[in-house]
Order: structure tokens, then C-alpha cells, then sequence
């Protein structure tokens, strides 16, 4: 075999290995986001002395996806809506999920009889823990009464009944840090980089989050019942700092999210030449503190593995020693858990994402 065929077949061979590395380490990245500016069409949201809801987020949100194209063009942007229409709440998860997107960012402007009450929240997947918080979710999810046939559509789900949101405290949030790490990033993005108020990071059962499959937040940038923060959010400058803050939030998490997973990727290649026993489940719930074990996953799972992460506890199901195997078994827990995904460990940690 000649010195030229010989260079062409190793050629060939690196060529082959670095671009399964790339795709295996492009898998992990965060490639989608889905922006969802709140209400449109005869859904007004919140309406202020001198402005709708519906007609302040979707500026806001057409600047993030600005900023994102420019500044991020790697990054795939997919708006739920991009003018003044009707988009049922199942309809903006649908375009998420059909999507795979990597995250799911929800821009509302909120509102309270008190017209004192100022600042920014942001809210993530659960069960609410105060009567205020339980009222956002109410005023949000009162959309869906504009939508034919919506008690069918949602399981009999009444947004004005206290009872109805019983659910959310059965639910396992699977991304439940993830969320709270980038509603996190935008809080702090409007408190020291805006000078809004900081109300905080925040839980309640929102239909729009429950139907998404990856991390998700809604966003309240304000309150239109303050007369003071509605002519801010409705300027063009307030909507261009409020706008630049998300886009900083995703940025930074995007960031974080690419180096995390990069990083373990790197170990796991590193690792893998010394050891090929990684052990590849699929995760399908989060939570804050112990799940009992006739509760949540164990009800649906019979080979349910427990983990604590920081502050989380995690619950995975299913176990294979290549992601090939794995892989195989992922439509059967989605049909149980559609928001599962695939983790990996070695010696009880997770190298993988």
C-alpha cells in the first residue's frame, strides 16, 4: 500500500473521530430557545391606565429575539407569536416541544388592585406558596376560558378554582434547578443591571409551563397597574432595557449551560479510555426534598434510582451501559414523563450532561 493511500486512510480515520466528537458535544449545547410573549389578538392580558399587556411584551420579546440573532446567531430563535394574534396556551408548548427547544421563555407584564405594589418576579414550574403568587397563576391561566372547548382540552382544569391547582403539588418538576438557575440569571439581570426591584424567583402552577419539555420561566417584567412602572415598561427605552436584561439572562445561561456540559463531556472522553463503565438512566423528576416512595415517579416506575445534586433531590429510571441502549427505551418513559432525558454516571456521579 503506497505512503499516499496510507495518509488518506488516516486522514479519513481523524476526520471521522473529530466530527463524532463535534456532533457528540453539540448535543449538549443549548441550540433552541422559544420566546413567548404573553397574550395577543382578543386576549389583552392586563390592561393599564394607557396600555394593553399584550402590546408591551411583544415589544419587548421582538427586541430579545433581535438581540439574540445578532448577537447569538448560532442560537436558534423561535417566537410563539411575532404580532398582535390569538395563541392558545397549548399551542405556545406545542411549538416549543415540536421544536426540542433547549429553553422556554414566557414575557408577561403583571397587575394588582393595589397600585402600590411595584418590581419584577420570576416564575417557575410548582406549587405556589402564598395566596399572591397563587393569584398570578389564576390571572395567567384565565386565558384558556377564550379557547373552544378548553375544559376538555385541559382535563376539566378550572384556573379560577383554588382546588384545580392541587396538580402542581404532584408534580416533579424534572428541570426544576435549571429553571431556577436562569429565572435567577433574570432577576439579577433586573436588579443590577436595569435597577428594577428584585421580587424574586418564584413558584406557581402555570398550564403554559406544565405542557413544555425542557426548562422553563414565566416572566413578569412589571406591574401595568403602577402607574410609574407601566409608563416605563411602555417607553422604548424601558423596553429596550428590560429586553437587553433577558438577553443578557439567556446569554449568561447559554454560557454556563455549554461550559457545564463541555466540561463534562471532556471527563467523560478522558475517563472513558480508562473506563467504559458509564452507567446512562433517564431522569424524570426533580424535587426540593425526598419523594416518599408510593409517591410521584415510584407510582409510575418500578426501577426508580435516587440522587441528590446541591439542593435537589432526582429521581431516575432505567439503566444502560452505552447511550445507544438507552436511547431505546426514552419513548417509553416519555409517554409517562414527556419532559424525561438521558443523564449518565460514573461511580455515582453525573458525568453526563
Amino acid at each position: 500500500m503506497s505512503r499516499v493511500v496510507l495518509l488518506s486512510f488516516l486522514f479519513l480515520f481523524i476526520a471521522v473521530k473529530v466530527y463524532g466528537q463535534a456532533s457528540e458535544a453539540e448535543r449538549f449545547r443549548l441550540k433552541t430557545v422559544v420566546i413567548d410573549p404573553g397574550h395577543g389578538g382578543k386576549d389583552t392580558g392586563a390592561i393599564g391606565r394607557h396600555h394593553k399587556e399584550k402590546d408591551i411584551v411583544l415589544d419587548i420579546a421582538l427586541k430579545v429575539r433581535d438581540y439574540l440573532r445578532k448577537y447569538l446567531p448560532e442560537l436558534n430563535v423561535i417566537m410563539t407569536r411575532e404580532e398582535d394574534v390569538f395563541v392558545p396556551l397549548d399551542e405556545r408548548a406545542r411549538i416549543a416541544n415540536e421544536n426540542d427547544a433547549d429553553l422556554f421563555v414566557s414575557i408577561h407584564a403583571n397587575s394588582i388592585r393595589n397600585p402600590r405594589i411595584y418590581g419584577a418576579e420570576t416564575f417557575v414550574l410548582g406549587l405556589h406558596r402564598s395566596e399572591e403568587n397563587l393569584e398570578v397563576a389564576k390571572k395567567e391561566n384565565s386565558v384558556i376560558v377564550l379557547e373552544d372547548d378548553y375544559k376538555a382540552k385541559y382535563e376539566g382544569f378550572d384556573p379560577d378554582l383554588t382546588e384545580s391547582y392541587i396538580i402542581f403539588e404532584l408534580m416533579q418538576n424534572v428541570y426544576l434547578d435549571e429553571s431556577i438557575s436562569f429565572a435567577s440569571a433574570v432577576q439579577n439581570q433586573f436588579k443590577n443591571r436595569v435597577g428594577r426591584y428584585d421580587r424574586g424567583v418564584k413558584q406557581a402552577g402555570f398550564l403554559v409551563l406544565r405542557e413544555t419539555s425542557m426548562p422553563g420561566v414565566l416572566i413578569e417584567v412589571g406591574f401595568i397597574s403602577n402607574r410609574n412602572e407601566e409608563r416605563f415598561m411602555a417607553s422604548e427605552s424601558g423596553k429596550v432595557y428590560l429586553a437587553s436584561a433577558i438577553f443578557r439572562a439567556i446569554r449568561d445561561y447559554k454560557e454556563s449551560f455549554d461550559a457545564r456540559n463541555s466540561n463534562l463531556l471532556v471527563q467523560n472522553n478522558n475517563e472513558a479510555i480508562q473506563n467504559n463503565e458509564i452507567q446512562y438512566r433517564i431522569q424524570i423528576a426533580t424535587s426540593m426534598k425526598p419523594i416518599p416512595k408510593n409517591e410521584g415517579p415510584y407510582k409510575h416506575f418500578d426501577d426508580v434510582w435516587e440522587y441528590q445534586e446541591g439542593n435537589y433531590y432526582k429521581y431516575t429510571t432505567g439503566l444502560a451501559y452505552s447511550y445507544e441502549e438507552i436511547e431505546k427505551l426514552l419513548p417509553q418513559v416519555k409517554a409517562v414523563v414527556p419532559d424525561c432525558f438521558i443523564v449518565g454516571f460514573r461511580n455515582g456521579e453525573r458525568v453526563i450532561p
